[in-house]
């Protein structure tokens, strides 16, 4: 049983936070801590300063206010408990203040607890890499008229996201109505709505020249944040002292989510091939115009002047890629070709893999325990390929699925 306490618990977020750990059977309660709460309407200790608190608690969840980060900090620090962040509305000097103190303590921050956002903040840098600077960009964000802070966290962040698909070259344009120029392509707008009872919406517009690309997030419960902060609170119990985020958190959820494999393709090996560019360009030039896919291309480090190469193609091309790769042996006589034919490629994918080590390693060792033979292996941030013996193709398979739990 992990025991929390909530900082702010006389808010809105933290009775709601409240009303969800009640109903968890793994998270208990410890205490309460908020200076304007009555004890009397909690069913568990309430204290006005976290240094007044003397239950015992594994980790600290803030649903306060930016100006209480002090006393937060001071009191987590001192305790040596971690921090669950989903306050916004932080300085330059706040943030430094968190980062500094994660070097003692684990601290995991978001500007927004949904899933949903994170997901939407995935989609958005895509959708910036893509669209490029052919598009203007907006960002619209509303929320209740209880909300003080204007823009919030959460649309600041996702103006971050796309910002880094641009080398952070944008600006931020906060509302227009003193704006007399024309709009500048470098721009990124952020506008703020304030009204009712919108518990959050975040709506950002790619608009082009005769086409306009939306994505929206609506947030109808304020529960969806709460279950996010409880699914954080599960996430950093056990973790080292740092800074974490729902990227870490999502991550380590999700190191392999999908298993695919082929048994249409062909391994090609060369060997000895002398390190000259020009040359090892002129092959590839030369099977790409005969429109052959190539995947899982993998070139040595030069070795005494000579590298290896090998990469995978659909097994109906081999033979006119071999016919081609034959017509360079007079130039290069002590090239080596080598084909596999009777192989299945396995690609296991996840967007943890980005945030968390040794993902490669496990499935290696697998393999290694299942006596399947590795011919080839390429990765990337999300995805690993491997090329196995087809013979093996079920075996490997199912032992990758038990090992990651897919």
């Amino acid at each position: 049983m992990t025991r929390i306490l909530i900082f702010g618990c006389g808010g809105t977020m933290g009775r709601v936070l409240a009303d969800m750990a009640a109903a968890s059977s793994d998270i208990e309660i410890a205490a309460g801590v908020d200076p304007f709460a009555k004890a009397a309407d909690f069913p568990f200790p309430v204290y006005a300063e976290l240094g007044d608190c003397d239950q015992d608690v594994d980790v600290i969840v803030d649903f306060s206010r930016p100006e209480s980060l002090s006393s937060l900090l001071d009191g987590a620090l001192g305790k040596k408990v971690p921090v669950i962040i989903a306050t916004t509305g932080h300085s330059d000097a706040d943030k430094q203040r968190i980062e500094e103190a994660s070097e003692s303590i684990p601290i995991f921050q978001t500007a927004n607890m949904s899933l949903g956002i994170n997901l939407m903040s995935d989609l958005l840098q895509k959708a910036a890499v893509i669209l490029g600077d052919q598009f203007d960009i907006e960002i619209i964000e509303k929320h209740h008229n209880l909300k003080k802070d204007a823009p919030s966290g959460t649309a600041y962040a996702l103006a971050e996201t796309i910002n880094q698909a641009f080398m952070n070259s944008k600006n931020y344009v906060f509302g227009r109505h003193t704006t007399t120029d024309e709009r500048s392509v470098q721009d990124i707008g952020i506008h703020a709505v304030r009204g009712g009872t919108i518990v959050g919406e975040h709506q950002v517009i790619f608009a082009g020249t005769d086409e306009m690309f939306e994505l929206k997030h609506a947030a109808h419960s304020k529960r969806i944040f709460t279950a996010g902060a409880l699914q954080a609170v599960r996430f950093i119990v056990d973790k080292s002292p740092g800074y974490y985020t729902m990227k870490e958190m999502i991550g380590e959820q999700s190191a392999v989510t999908h298993i695919y494999t082929s048994d249409e393709e062909a391994l090609v090996s060369m060997s000895d091939i002398p390190y000259d560019p020009i040359k090892i360009t002129n092959i590839f030039k030369s099977i790409g115009e005969k429109e052959i896919n190539l995947d899982m291309v993998c070139q040595t480090t030069p070795v005494q002047g000579k590298v290896n190469i090998s990469f995978t193609l659909p097994r109906k091309d081999v033979e006119q890629a071999m016919a081609l790769l034959n017509n360079f042996q007079d130039s290069l006589p002590q090239l080596q070709l080598d084909v596999l034919s009777e192989i299945t490629k396995i690609s296991v994918i996840g967007p943890g893999m980005e945030v968390q080590s040794g993902v490669a390693a496990r499935v290696f060792e697998v393999m290694t325990s299942q006596g399947i033979a590795l011919k080839a292996v390429t990765t990337s941030e999300t995805k690993i390929s491997y090329v196995i013996s087809q013979k093996h193709r079920e075996l490997a398979i199912e032992a990758i699925k038990s090992t990651f739990g897919i």
